[in-house]
């Protein structure tokens, strides 16, 4: 698996992403920057989604996860944190709210997220405001 690959397309496409969040509706390059964020997800989607669905698979069955397992896509925050720079680019971390909500048996009165990290490429596990756990990360 080359998480060097999946994690500059990550790259892309959170700082896609916040070029759009950046902008209003009613600004002119609007359309054009979403078209080019539609296009960075769907090549991300046919050259990672297989093996993204495959570990997001293996963290549900590892974590006793009761609900279905979701496109990567979704696995993506909606807003991150910048927090340095390495040689793949930018290192990124987000807030305990963001994820997709997931049931984990041992955990069933918390409001508990997962959400994808990249570089390094990992996969939190956000259990309520406070704490988290990194539940997959290469190794």
């Amino acid at each position: 698996m080359d998480t060097t690959a999946i994690d500059k397309a990550l790259i892309e496409i959170i700082e896609k992403r916040n070029q759009l969040n950046a902008l209003s509706y009613e600004d002119e390059s609007y359309d054009d920057i979403e078209d080019e964020l539609h296009d960075l997800e769907d090549d991300f989607i046919d050259e990672h989604g297989e093996t993204l669905e495959d570990i997001i698979g293996d963290v549900h069955e590892d974590f006793s996860v009761d609900t279905d397992v979701l496109s990567p896509l979704s696995y993506i925050a909606q807003s991150y944190i910048k927090t340095g720079d390495n040689e793949v680019g930018a290192q990124f971390d987000c807030d305990h709210g963001q994820g997709v909500p997931v049931e984990v048996d041992d955990l069933e009165r918390k409001p508990t997220k997962l959400v994808i990290i990249p570089n390094p490429l990992r996969i939190i596990l956000n259990v309520d405001s406070k704490n988290r756990k990194i539940v997959w990360q290469n190794s």
